[in-house]
C-alpha cells in the first residue's frame, strides 16, 4: 500500500510496542498518578503512644476501688488515674498513669509507697503493662490467705491489689477476656442440661415417697405379715419375779414387822383343858 507524503520529512523514529501501548492508554492513569503522589505529600496525623516523656495534666479520670481485708485493721482505698491518649480521634487509648493507696492503718505504709511508686513508673513508661497483674496475684503470705466478700480465694493483699488493677485494665479496655471455644461450650451445656434434669427428677420424686400413703391392700397385707411373724415367734423369756427380802437380809435400821402369836395374849392351861372337855 502506497502512502503519500505531502510534507517535507525532517525526521524520524522507531515506534515499539511500548510506545504503542503508551498512546494507546487513557489519560486517567496519569491522574490517578498524581493524585497518589499528591496524598503522599499530604501530611499524617501523628499518633500519641505512651512514654516517660508525657507531662501529667491537670484533670486526670480514674476509679477507686475498696479493700476490707481481715489481715488488717481498716480499709484500704486504692485509686487508679488514666490518661487519654489522641483525644477525639479514632485511635483514643485509655492508659493507667498512676496508683495510690490510703488508709488509716499504718502497718504496712512503707511497702505500700513503694509499690504504688514503682507501679506509676512502669505504667508511665509505656508498653505492655498487663504483665504486672500476673505477677501481684502470684504472690502468697506465709501467713496464709484469706476470702473476700462472694467467696473468693486471695492467697495475700497484694494478690487482692493485682486483682483490682487487673478489674479496672479490662474495665477500660487494655484486657480482654478470653472467649471460650465452641467445645468448651457444649459441654458447659451438657453439664448444665444434666444438672437441670436431676433436679427436676428429685422434686419430682421426692413429695410422692413423704406425703403420698401406701394402698389400702398393702397396708393390709403388711399387717398379716407382721401378725404372721409375731405367731411364729418364740415366746420371749419373762423376767422372775420379784421376791421380798428375808428378815435376815433386811436392812437393819427397820424393825421386823410383830407376828400375830406375840399379839395375841396368852390363855392359862386350865382354861384350855376346859375347852377341850
Amino acid at each position: 500500500m502506497a502512502v503519500k507524503i505531502d510534507k517535507k520529512i525532517k525526521g524520524y523514529s522507531v515506534l515499539t510496542p511500548e510506545d504503542k501501548a503508551r498512546e494507546a492508554a487513557p489519560p486517567v492513569q496519569v491522574e490517578s498518578i498524581s493524585r497518589a503522589k499528591a496524598e503522599a505529600e499530604l501530611p499524617k496525623a501523628d499518633i500519641i503512644h505512651m512514654h516517660e516523656r508525657i507531662e501529667r495534666p491537670e484533670v486526670l479520670v480514674g476509679s477507686t476501688y475498696k479493700i476490707k481485708s481481715p489481715l488488717v485493721e481498716h480499709a484500704m482505698y486504692v485509686t487508679i488515674n488514666d490518661i487519654v491518649l489522641n483525644a477525639g480521634t479514632e485511635h483514643e487509648l485509655r492508659r493507667p498513669f498512676e496508683i495510690f493507696i490510703n488508709s488509716k492503718s499504718m502497718e504496712h505504709f512503707q511497702w505500700i509507697v513503694a509499690l504504688t511508686r514503682i507501679m506509676s513508673a512502669v505504667f508511665r513508661k509505656g508498653g505492655d503493662v498487663t504483665f504486672l497483674v500476673d505477677e501481684m496475684k502470684a504472690v502468697f503470705d506465709p501467713r496464709g490467705g484469706y476470702f473476700k466478700a462472694g467467696g473468693v480465694y486471695m492467697p495475700s493483699l497484694v494478690a487482692e491489689l493485682g486483682a483490682i488493677v487487673e478489674e479496672h485494665m479490662k474495665s477500660i479496655g487494655l484486657i480482654h477476656d478470653p472467649e471460650m471455644s465452641d467445645h468448651q461450650r457444649a459441654i458447659l451445656a451438657e453439664k448444665r442440661k444434666q444438672y437441670e434434669d436431676r433436679a427436676k427428677k428429685n422434686s419430682e420424686i421426692t413429695p410422692t415417697t413423704i406425703s403420698s400413703p401406701p394402698p389400702r391392700g398393702d397396708a393390709r397385707r403388711a399387717e398379716g405379715a407382721l401378725l404372721a411373724q409375731a405367731l411364729q415367734a418364740p415366746p420371749t423369756p419373762q423376767a422372775p419375779p420379784k421376791t421380798s427380802p428375808s428378815p435376815a437380809t433386811a436392812p437393819a435400821s427397820r424393825p421386823p414387822p410383830p407376828s400375830a402369836t406375840s399379839a395375841t395374849p396368852r390363855r392359862s392351861s386350865s382354861w384350855t383343858a376346859a375347852r377341850r372337855a
